[in-house]
């Protein structure tokens, strides 16, 4: 999904495939041959896969600069993006499954590391999209962790831009599903 945003942001013609985890699509023998790890986001360039979320992101940012999705030409802002990126699949992502306790303890983190401004890096980029789509997820889950203001108004900025709904109305027309 959040792929899926930084693409309808950039404004390019993409192609898309639909992938069921239900139905084990990223298992298949075909998809396999694609892309080895049998996950999902995967683009093809030139033929050759580029996979997970934050590589596919920070190259959108980085082959479209005019969609202004990264700060041009400034080393610190990329690498306080790709310790954003890291901290969202290190520390956020995989407590998911875990729930509880977990879950509430990697959001505190990101509401405290996310600061008093109205993104992530001081500009809208890929580092909003990416936590969007998980803060997203989490609401959208039974019992989701509460009480992160500074979150909740990111994802009432995201909610209102063009590219979200755009997203968002395709995943529904396709029934969006959440991986077990």
């Amino acid at each position: 999904m959040a792929v899926h945003i930084a693409l309808n942001e950039i404004g390019v013609p993409f192609e898309k495939k639909l992938m069921s985890f239900h139905k084990k699509d990223m298992k298949s023998a075909a998809y396999l041959a694609l892309n080895p790890e049998g996950a999902v986001p995967m683009m093809q360039i030139d033929g050759r896969p580029l996979t997970q979320v934050a590589a596919c992101l920070f190259y959108l940012a980085k082959r479209y600069p005019e969609a202004q999705l990264l700060p041009a030409n400034d080393p610190e802002t990329e690498a306080q993006a790709i310790s954003w990126m890291s901290f969202i699949a290190s520390g956020i992502h995989p407590v998911a499954r875990l729930g509880g306790e977990y879950v509430a303890n990697a959001w505190a983190i990101a509401e405290k590391k996310f600061g008093d401004g109205e993104w992530a890096l001081g500009q809208y980029s890929i580092v909003d999209i990416h936590l969007f789509r998980l803060y997203w997820r989490m609401l959208n889950r039974p019992n989701p962790a509460g009480g992160f203001p500074r979150l909740d108004k990111l994802h009432a900025r995201m909610m209102a831009r063009p590219a979200v709904q755009r997203t968002l109305d395709v995943e529904k027309s396709i029934g969006y599903e959440l991986p077990a």
